[in-house]
This record gives C-alpha cells, structure tokens and sequence, in this order.
C-alpha cells in the first residue's frame, strides 16, 4: 500500500515539474518574442523618422563644433 502511494506521489510530482519546466519555457519564448517586437518597432520608428532624426544630429554637432 505505501509503495502505491509513494510512486503516485512520484508521478504527481514529475508531472509538477514537467509542467513548470514548460511553463519556464514559455515565458522565456514570450520574453523572446517580446524583445523582438520592441526591436522591430525601434526599426522601423529609425526608418519613418530618418530625415528628422539626422537633421537633429547634424545640427547638434553643428552647435557643439561651433562651441570649440
């Protein structure tokens, strides 16, 4: 009888694990997926405002070389 009890409590404990294990796994993929979308919208923000974002910086050096 105890032997019974033991290997079900076994078995209900591999399944635990086995079911975090998945579960880490998943939130890793969502933490993966996540970068990638952040990644993805910095792009493409970089590629809309292109001209603006070189017409700051141009004119930001513009005004730290005229300061030497």
């Amino acid at each position: 009888m105890r032997t019974k009890r033991l290997k079900r409590t076994r078995r209900k404990q591999q399944g635990r694990m086995q079911r975090r294990r998945i579960l880490r796994n998943n939130k890793q993929g969502m933490e993966m997926v996540q970068v990638a979308i952040l990644v993805a919208i910095a792009i493409v923000l970089g590629l809309i405002f292109k001209n603006e974002i070189t017409a700051f910086v141009n004119k930001t050096f513009e005004g730290l070389n005229q300061g030497f």
